[in-house]
């Protein structure tokens, strides 16, 4: 009787599966007394009239409450586990055995506090593996998520069909947690240019609690530059910051995001580019006029545009009045080329709108 009362005790205090050879140590017995044990008391409690089961798992018995309980009980549960961390476990149940270092640069450094949870929880374990760690599951892991089995293929395969009844390989994304790149509005255009499908636009200098939520998800962060350090308060993965006054900027831009471009698609839209950039240059070739850009990024266009340099030139400068440090710098412009705030066209008829701004106002005032 002390060994069955033991055995139950065990089971309930444990709060997940325990197998045989665990109880048999429990209990100094050998193995084949457990399960003529751990039977009689999964009979016993089929017979009460108690919110408790016993439930044979093969090898491994768990202690839980009945179905028809579950709900009333939640409240009172361990908390479960929450969205960031559980797609950082389920890239870690999918892939395993996964080496730690490769799994922050999937999920960003967040999926450093999700993994030492995760150990304390004992869903997952831990091995030295050189400099890092060789991560996988556990089997309350399987428990947990009823599973059935450890087994990596197994738990594979079940991944695949859970995500297959939800919504198909969108549905797998989500369940392994991969990752999306994300953007500001001014850069949805540069998606299209890669031949990204998959992407998010989020406002990342000032975003809402529910774009914060989805920052979880995000692979890559594309915005303009400058900005890093404003958007590093709410998100820690990758930041790729981009320029879009030229035609080169955009061809670097298209340049940064390699590694998720569709390769045919992205080289496509440079050889455009390209070809944007030398007909643009050729439609300065008939100005003789000199020019004294007001800033950094005027001096840029003008260099595309071959247009020659003087410091009593033509004055060209950007729409706005003063820049981001209160300098003026388009008070007594000949020439103001308009800015992305001005401009409502997708990247390169934005480019081409400032290039543009810049001939005609040449030509008028040769005229």
């Amino acid at each position: 009787m002390i060994d069955k009362e033991t055995i139950e005790a065990s089971l309930f205090a444990a709060g997940r599966a325990l197998d045989v050879l665990t109880l048999s140590k429990i209990i100094n017995k050998p193995k084949k007394r457990v399960d003529p044990i751990v039977q009689s008391l999964i009979r016993e409690y089929k017979g009460r009239e108690c919110g408790l089961e016993i439930i044979d798992l093969g090898d491994r018995y768990v202690m839980q409450v009945k179905p028809q309980y579950t709900d009333l009980v939640r409240p009172l549960a361990p908390k479960e586990v929450g969205a960031p961390m559980l797609r950082t476990l389920s890239m870690i149940a999918y892939h395993q055995p996964v080496i730690q270092s490769d799994l922050v640069d999937m999920r960003g450094n967040a999926a450093y506090d999700h993994i030492r949870e995760l150990k304390e929880r004992g869903f997952i374990a831990a091995v030295a593996h050189g400099r890092t760690k060789l991560l996988r599951t556990t089997p309350m892991f399987a428990d947990y998520f009823e599973l059935g089995s450890n087994d990596p293929e197994s738990i594979k395969k079940k991944i695949v069909d859970l995500s297959r009844q939800q919504s198909g390989q969108s549905g797998l994304d989500r369940w392994l947690g991969r990752k999306v790149v994300a953007v500001t509005p001014m850069y949805e255009s540069l998606m299209e240019m890669c031949g990204i499908d998959e992407y998010r636009v989020i406002s990342a200098y000032d975003p809402t609690e529910e774009e914060i939520d989805k920052l979880a998800d995000v692979y890559k962060m594309v915005i303009s530059k400058g900005y890093a350090e404003r958007v590093r308060k709410n998100y820690d993965g990758e930041i790729i910051e981009v320029s879009s006054t030229t035609f080169n900027d955009l061809i670097e831009a298209i340049g940064a995001l390699e590694g998720v471009c569709d390769k045919s698609k992205a080289q496509e839209c440079i050889e455009h580019l390209k070809e944007l950039k030398e007909k643009y240059a050729s439609k300065a070739l008939v100005i003789s006029k000199k020019v004294q850009p007001a800033t950094d990024m005027i001096a840029r266009i003008v260099n595309d545009l071959r247009i020659g340099v003087s410091a009593n030139g033509v004055l060209i400068a950007p729409d706005y009045e003063t820049s981001s440090e209160g300098v003026e710098v388009g008070k007594d412009a000949d020439i103001l080329v308009p800015t992305h705030k001005n401009l409502k066209a997708d990247l390169i008829g934005r480019v081409c709108q400032k290039y543009d701004s810049i001939i005609d106002g040449l030509k008028e005032l040769e005229n």
